[in-house]
């Protein structure tokens, strides 16, 4: 990548968060009771919305044994999964949450690389 190239491509990442500045993001963590790997997840989301979404988020946490319905509803599968509602796209992400690069990508907070 040439000078050039890489001060464009700066301007475009600060660009686009400028933008997304303002975005509110609604997420939703279904866990499953107060298992090791429930408990994991949730430390893991709230550092995550901490450390980039400060201000701009609200996290539901959902556990799917004292709540079946909700579960139901949004077609849960496994456990831990979090949904990200708005902004849009719906994305799903399941496990511990604890691959910090790929929730952030998947939340649109961080461009994949190649």
């Amino acid at each position: 990548m040439t000078a050039d190239q890489m001060k464009t491509f700066v301007k475009r990442l600060e660009k686009t968060s400028r933008a997304g500045d303002h975005r509110k993001y609604i997420l939703k963590l279904y866990i499953t009771g107060a298992t090791p790997r429930s408990t994991k997840a949730i430390m893991n989301i709230r550092k995550i919305c901490d450390e980039h979404l400060k201000g701009r988020y609200e996290l539901e946490i959902i556990d799917i044994f004292q709540q079946p319905v909700l579960a139901k509803g949004e077609q849960i599968i496994a456990a831990p999964t979090l949904i990200k509602k708005l902004p849009l796209p719906l994305r799903r992400f399941i496990g511990d949450m604890s691959d910090t690069d790929r929730i952030l990508i998947g939340l649109d907070l961080r461009q994949k690389t190649t």
